[in-house]
């Protein structure tokens, strides 16, 4: 299954060159896990609206979050373009801090919300008959979420394409991204679902644990998502690399 080999292909791409998987991220995977770590040291306080309880943030750490949350942005963005530009060109990393390319982390983000508005509005659009097949039926709902889980992966590798193209400075449009997978939706399905399954697998210890706000949890949930975080971007440098280069996987 060529979805398979897709997934395999950018795993091993990780593995194959952790050390500068390494040199491209960790700094700045460091300064993005401070939102989170801040976060769980400042946890929003609970308050009752309305017979509700809300969170709500106090006001000395408003600040902060909304800094921190920048910079996890940014430094998430940097780390996407660096490993694509490395995958796609060989540009390494020489010390611990990836070259910055200002442009196309512009782009990269314009382009990343784009794909998330499109996503989102096609995950609306078939939520309605998914919704009221799950009110029908209710032992289908849990189907149907993973309905709208799957098609929001499907969406994402199917135009997510774009993505690597910024990071390159390379002009690819909506149209073009959809065409370049043109008879695909077996193989991205599939890959959309191994993503999905992996994602879960490998989350299933922090939601067995009696604590999920320990300290445990937040460490192994941060070297987890570094994994994750690398490996997603290796799919979309696959994808691009095999579909609109024509690079071979296997």
């Amino acid at each position: 299954m060529k979805g398979w080999q897709i997934f395999r292909h950018s795993f091993n791409l990780v593995m194959a060159n952790l050390d500068q998987a390494l040199r491209l991220s960790l700094v700045l995977y460091l300064v993005q896990s401070a939102y989170t770590v801040y976060s769980f040291l400042n946890p929003p306080e609970m308050m009752d609206f309305e017979g509700t309880q809300v969170p709500v943030m106090s006001p000395e750490v408003i600040v902060p979050t909304i800094l921190l949350g920048l910079l996890a942005v940014i430094a998430s963005l940097w780390i996407a373009v660096a490993w694509h530009r490395f995958a796609l060109t060989g540009e390494s990393a020489v010390g611990w801090v990836p070259r910055f390319h200002g442009s196309a982390i512009m782009g990269y983000l314009g382009r990343s919300i784009m794909i998330g508005l499109l996503v989102v509005l096609g995950v609306i659009v078939v939520s309605i008959p998914v919704g009221i097949i799950s009110i029908g039926l209710p032992p289908l709902a849990g189907i149907m979420s993973l309905i709208l889980i799957g098609l929001a992966a499907y969406l994402f590798f199917r135009l997510g394409i774009m993505l690597p193209a910024a990071a390159l400075g390379e002009k690819l449009t909506l149209g073009d991204a959809w065409d370049a997978t043109k008879g695909q939706s077996g193989t991205i399905l599939t890959l959309a679902l191994i993503v999905v399954g992996a994602s879960i697998v490998v989350q299933l210890p922090s939601w067995f644990n009696d604590d999920p706000g320990s300290v445990i949890n937040i460490v192994y949930s941060l070297v987890v998502n570094w994994f994750a975080t690398i490996i997603g971007i290796s799919v979309l440098t696959t994808l691009y690399g095999h579909f609109v280069e024509n690079r071979p996987i296997d």
